[in-house]
């Protein structure tokens, strides 16, 4: 489908507004930690589960979706998912307690999960190669929204009327999502086969996992999710709790490093399409290690130092994702493209799952409050993120 620029431009937003809804719904757990691990009265390895509730659910429900996500239209399979996502995140908002919130958190992922997958699958259908890299650089530019201007609006309502009206506020926000999918996003019926043709549903999987470089392209993006979950999740509790910045000052972490990663990702997008993407991908990945070491060995400090530190976190951990799902993206055979990425984003959400569960055992709450043990999660990413930029050459794109 050849779609005019304003077009593709408006379609991009789209995406990117679905990419930010589901974004914040995951992100605002992180920095409700805190006030969450105090009004729950729970410790640091109950909030780690309320953390990989949401990704353990959602790698379920995306090797589900996989089975049968390249026999229905896009458009109208996008739109049950913002509604369901939207009326599973208005249950957390209504939770009474940890296990009530626990299960909200679950049911929340098994339908957000599955819409960033969806969204990389439209991308690939729908942009050329030549600016798929830009395109991604959008996308991900939801994330930067989302901590500009959703983390922090999310905290000033739960630090003014309590930790329930974020997921008001992103419930509010799927509703008006899914009335812009329905007069913006294309209807997508290229890649359905004949009745005659039609095949077993676990078919398209099963081709898509035989793939070589499929699988290559599954382990790279495990590699990369596991190292930057094993420190996100924790990254508030620790700041909060070592380096002693007040929680009143978190919101400030998440606008600096917002609004510089809201520039870096488009422009990183655009060194990928112009220089390569695996060259760019090496090059911001490495850059990445110094964020994640610096992070999680501070000690108390200035907020101005904690802000440098946790910008260039914010610019270069989660900016090694606009070229690696432009690589990953191209890596799909095109007749499997949306089984694919369905499996990719339940590889994604278990692998950060399981990371935050592994960073919850390892770390631990002292005597005073403070987390112990958070450098060794440093240790650990930086060693994951190096074993990534060796297996990241041996993708081969086929656009």
């Amino acid at each position: 489908m050849n779609l005019s620029p304003e077009r593709e431009r408006l379609l991009l937003l789209t995406l990117a507004g679905i990419q930010f809804a589901h974004i914040v719904d995951f992100m605002v757990m992180m920095p409700l930690g805190p006030i969450l691990m105090r009004e729950l009265a729970v410790g640091t390895h109950e909030f780690g589960l309320l953390v990989s509730a949401y990704t353990f659910t959602a790698a379920v429900s995306g090797v589900l979706v996989a089975t049968f996500v390249d026999r229905f239209e896009r458009k109208r399979l996008m739109m049950v998912m913002i509604g369901l996502f939207g009326l599973a995140t208005l249950f957390c908002a209504l939770a009474p307690g940890f296990t009530s919130l626990l299960i909200a958190r679950g049911t929340a992922g098994a339908f957000g999960g599955v819409l960033g997958g969806m969204v990389q699958t439209m991308v690939g259908d729908l942009i050329p190669f030549q600016r798929r890299g830009r395109a991604s650089g959008t996308i991900m530019a939801a994330f930067s929204v989302a901590t500009v201007a959703g983390v922090p609006a999310s905290l000033y309502l739960a630090n003014h009327f309590g930790w329930r009206f974020p997921f008001l506020f992103i419930a509010t926000v799927a509703c008006g999502l899914l009335l812009l999918a329905w007069r913006v996003l294309p209807v997508l019926r290229g890649h359905l086969a004949t009745d005659g043709e039609r095949p077993h549903p676990l078919a398209a999987m099963a081709a898509a996992l035989r793939d070589g470089n499929h699988l290559r392209a599954l382990t790279f993006m495990a590699l990369l999710v596991f190292a930057s979950f094993m420190v996100i999740p924790f990254i508030t509790i620790f700041i909060v709790g070592n380096v002693r910045v007040a929680q009143a000052d978190i919101p400030l972490i998440y606008l600096c490093g917002g609004v510089a990663s809201f520039f870096s990702s488009r422009w990183i997008g655009r060194l990928a399409d112009r220089h390569g993407k695996v060259r760019v991908y090496r090059f911001v990945a490495a850059g990445s290690i110094l964020p994640l070491l610096l992070v999680t060995h501070l000690g108390p400090a200035p907020l101005a130092v904690v802000l440098a530190c946790t910008t260039l976190f914010f610019v270069l951990v989660p900016g090694r994702m606009v070229p690696a799902m432009a690589i990953v993206t191209s890596a799909a055979q095109p007749a499997l493209r949306g089984t694919f990425l369905a499996i990719n984003a339940a590889v994604l959400q278990f692998a950060s799952g399981l990371a935050a569960v592994v960073g919850g055992l390892v770390i631990a709450t002292d005597a005073a409050g403070g987390i112990v043990r958070y450098n060794w999660t440093g240790y650990l990413a930086t060693a994951i993120t190096l074993l990534g930029i060796f297996a990241v050459g041996r993708i081969r794109m086929k656009i």
